[in-house]
């Protein structure tokens, strides 16, 4: 579904991301682990087309999108997450939700796609004329997320969705995301949760300085030395 390759990035002089390659197939969850200042949030903005690459191609579907501008590529289904909670604090909930379905064939439906949402997280019904920016941590969380859904993406990206939540909540949210395949959506997760992530994912990829230094299924991720101390805290 989605296929990077030989990825160089960089913020004016300063190189981010060099050589990163990674694949993601249809209907599985790939987790994108990496401390802090790893390049995760760059490499998901370069996918986006927030930020362009100095080198190498990113394909969707088959077709080539490196150059597409960022509304071509969320038109194309690829839909992110932004990190940090990104909401429109004075607008209301279902305001924040609208604002998900930008797209023409989003807007005929987005009545039906509001009660899809908010079936899947019923406090963003209870809170739905609220100002969003009344909500706790979790429950902007959960609305972020549910704003990508109401773009009906095909490959949604996730970035680091339990930072800072309590691990009630984190958990809530990874029982949801964990159904995205079985709707036929596609999830790249960017995350510092390690753990979490892993026993979610189908496989993952792991960066370090911009580097791809460990890839594989998950199973030999968790397992994984490297993983175990860097990562897990063992």
């Amino acid at each position: 579904m989605l296929k990077v390759g030989d990825l160089n990035v960089a913020y004016g002089v300063v190189p981010v991301l060099h050589q990163v390659s990674l694949k993601v197939e249809e209907d599985e969850i790939v987790a994108l682990l990496g401390s802090n200042g790893a390049g995760k949030t760059t490499l998901l903005n370069t996918i986006s087309g927030l930020l362009k690459c100095a080198s190498g191609e990113i394909s969707f579907m088959g077709k080539s999108i490196e150059n597409l501008r960022p509304h071509q590529i969320v038109a194309s289904g690829i839909v992110q997450v932004p990190e940090g909670r990104k909401i429109f604090p004075y607008l209301t909930v279902r305001e924040n939700l609208l604002m998900g379905s930008c797209l023409p064939q989003t807007w005929r439906r987005r009545n039906s796609l509001l009660e899809k949402v908010c079936s899947i997280f019923p406090i963003l019904k209870e809170r739905s004329h609220q100002r969003a920016s009344l909500m706790s941590g979790g429950e902007q969380q959960m609305l972020v997320v549910a704003r990508g859904l109401m773009a009906q993406p095909r490959l949604l990206m996730i970035d680091e969705p339990s930072l800072g939540l309590s691990p009630l909540m984190m958990s809530q949210i990874y029982g949801v995301m964990r159904t995205f395949p079985q709707e036929r959506i596609t999830v790249l997760l960017s995350e510092q949760n390690a753990q979490q992530a892993l026993e979610m994912a189908n496989r993952g990829y792991v960066l370090q300085d911009g580097h791809v230094v460990l890839e594989g299924p998950s199973e030999k991720l968790l397992s994984s030395e490297f993983v175990k101390k860097a990562y897990v805290g063992i």
